[in-house]
This record gives C-alpha cells, sequence and structure tokens, in this order.
C-alpha cells in the first residue's frame, strides 16, 4: 500500500495514494514540486548566510589583538577600497542581524560566529531531511501514477479488442 508519509507522524494524515485518482495524485505532486522548488530556494540562501558566517569567523581568526595602528584596506565594495588604520585591535564591530551592530571583544566576536556557523548548518540540514522526505514521496507518487497510466492503458486495450 503506497502512502503518502515515510514517516508516521502525530498532525499528519496518511493516505493510501491506490484510493486516489490521476487527476488528485497530478495535483499533489504538483504540490510537492512546488514544495521542492521552495525548499531548495531556502538551502540557497541558508548556504550563502553560512558562508557570509564562515567568511568573518575566519577572518577573525586571522585578526591579531596587536594589531593598533596596522595600516589596512577597507572595502567600500567588492572591488574598491580605501586606506584605514586599526585603532582598537582588541574590539571589533559586527552584525547581528538585519542592520543591527554591536560592538565586541575578539573571543566574544569569534564565540558568536562559531555559534551562528553552526547553527545554519543545524538548519541547512533539518531543510535538507525534509527535502529528501518530500522527493521519496513524489517518487512514490509518480510510481504510483504509473502503474495506474499502465492499468488504464489496458483496460483500453482489453476493451478495444472487444469492439473487435
Amino acid at each position: 500500500m503506497a502512502q503518502i508519509s515515510t514517516t508516521e507522524k502525530p498532525q499528519m494524515q496518511q493516505i493510501d495514494l491506490n484510493t486516489l485518482n490521476l487527476q488528485q495524485l497530478t495535483q499533489l505532486k504538483n504540490q510537492l514540486d512546488q514544495e521542492l522548488s521552495i525548499f531548495q530556494e531556502s538551502l540557497n540562501t541558508i548556504k550563502m548566510a553560512r558562508s557570509k558566517y564562515s567568511a568573518s569567523k575566519e577572518a577573525l581568526e586571522q585578526f591579531k589583538g596587536d594589531w593598533n595602528e596596522r595600516q589596512i584596506l577597507v572595502p567600500l565594495t567588492g572591488s574598491m577600497y580605501v586606506p584605514g588604520t586599526i585603532k582598537d585591535a582588541n574590539n571589533v564591530i559586527i552584525e547581528i542581524g538585519t542592520g543591527y551592530y554591536v560592538e565586541n571583544d575578539l573571543d566574544s566576536a569569534k564565540a558568536f560566529f562559531k555559534r551562528r556557523v553552526e547553527y545554519v548548518q543545524e538548519q541547512l540540514e533539518k531543510i535538507e531531511m525534509m527535502g529528501i522526505e518530500k522527493s521519496k514521496i513524489r517518487d512514490t507518487i509518480r510510481e504510483v501514477m504509473e502503474k495506474k497510466l499502465s492499468q488504464f492503458s489496458k483496460e483500453l486495450q482489453a476493451k478495444k479488442r472487444e469492439v473487435e
């Protein structure tokens, strides 16, 4: 018996896919295709966030507390820089989200980005698992649809032979 849920969850209703007609199966498959597309977009967004946080964490790992008065290039865009001087190498200003910034010491900033990378990785893995489950369900629906189409085709051929 083909069922819509690969894992039993209390809030989910199980459906025997064999009881659905082709139109219902097609609608269900299309809905899953849309959900999988959204999951893929979410994965891409989360991967970009993970990359951003990882890059910040790695940059802080290279940063030294004794770099006071060191000359650096400050990026204005991805390809334009201005010269600058580090005034306080023991403290950095980090973006904590949606345009909010906080001044932290180096160790706190490193810990912040470490936690962020771990959190984003956990979310990435959760979405990947949901996507895998949805893909399995979609594949099961395809199998049931193919079986029903094959059965329908055989029935048509049998009726055609009866008429002849």
